[in-house]
């Protein structure tokens, strides 16, 4: 089986990357703006100048029977873009239709497309989860491109006969992660003291091997065509524990004094970072029964082994 993968640098791309090199039926070809050193030899490389709506993929979609498509401009924490929504479009979405239009003329059989749970929005009420059939609610620049992507793929889908798998990630962490959970483990490797230990919320996360481990499983399961999944690791953290459980990861015990929650809202409101005050206060969780459903698919990796692989790789690499 011929698949090609973009966005095989990134962080979610590279681990896809890495685990497909391993499998014996499958031939990979990995999609990359520039040469990269180092790749698994197994690996077939092609050149994309750039990804929007004038790319032109035909060159490497022969034979392929699968697209990863990984590749995406992602959230800015600080965009400085004057028109954000536009840039977004740009790759997220007329990028996305650009790839997937020609796959199709190529005959390529099923496209999965990494979205993201900003989808569905920003945050969930206490037991109740997202589900992945909810009605999306996108709240930024990122999410609204991501589900006008979804959109026009699935009118695609019907149109051309490709089948298409729409997979919606919440925060993805894992070794070499990088952005605010790079920042917690700083934080808890320096010890300083957090004002975090009396936050009761639930989140969901995805240590990054469970990701992959659902992106392979929809390769070629026969019930993925044409679906949405949301995943998680399957258990849900407040950021409090989050923190204790990556300290104990660590080596470290995690300093966390029991501010309550809304004074630390007042204050962060008074310093214009309510945005970063709900991703840390807030809950948002996923359901992600209809995977176990439909693919039999369930974790492989639990959180306390994931978070210590994730400890392991910065204690090597961004603590020395």
């Amino acid at each position: 089986m011929r698949v090609l993968l973009t966005g095989a640098t990134g962080f979610v791309g590279r681990a896809v990357l890495e685990r497909l090199a391993r499998a014996q039926d499958v031939h990979l070809v990995a999609a990359l703006r520039r040469s990269v050193p180092g790749l698994p030899g197994v690996v077939s490389t092609a050149t994309i100048a750039g990804i929007d709506g004038n790319t032109d993929w035909r060159h490497v979609l022969d034979g392929v029977s699968v697209v990863i498509h990984a590749a995406a401009r992602v959230h800015v924490m600080n965009e400085i873009a004057a028109d954000p929504i536009n840039e977004f479009r740009k790759v997220n979405v007329e990028g996305t239709l650009t790839l997937a239009r020609q796959a199709a003329e190529a005959g390529v059989r099923r496209f999965i497309f990494i979205s993201s749970i900003k989808v569905n929005g920003e945050g969930t009420s206490p037991s109740r989860p997202y589900q992945a059939d909810d009605q999306p609610a996108p709240a930024d620049p990122y999410g609204v491109s991501k589900l006008e992507a979804e959109i026009q793929l699935k009118s695609l889908a019907e149109a051309t006969g490709m089948e298409v798998v729409i997979i919606r990630p919440p925060l993805v962490y894992g070794p070499g992660v990088r952005a605010n959970f790079l920042s917690m483990m700083r934080w808890l490797q320096k010890g300083i003291p957090l004002p975090l230990g009396a936050i009761n919320n639930r989140r969901s996360l995805v240590a990054l091997d469970n990701l992959v481990d659902l992106i392979v499983t929809c390769i070629d399961h026969p019930g993925a065509a044409n679906e949405i999944f949301l995943v998680s690791d399957g258990e849900d953290l407040s950021t409090s524990e989050l923190l204790r459980r990556m300290g104990k990861a660590m080596g470290k015990s995690a300093r966390l004094l029991p501010v309550p929650v809304w004074v630390l809202e007042l204050g962060a409101a008074a310093l214009g970072k309510r945005a970063f005050s709900h991703r840390l206060c807030g809950s948002l969780q996923v359901d992600i029964y209809k995977a176990r459903a439909l693919l039999g698919w369930t974790p492989p990796f639990g959180v306390d082994e994931s978070l210590q692989k994730a400890a392991q790789h910065f204690l090597e690499h961004q603590a020395k």
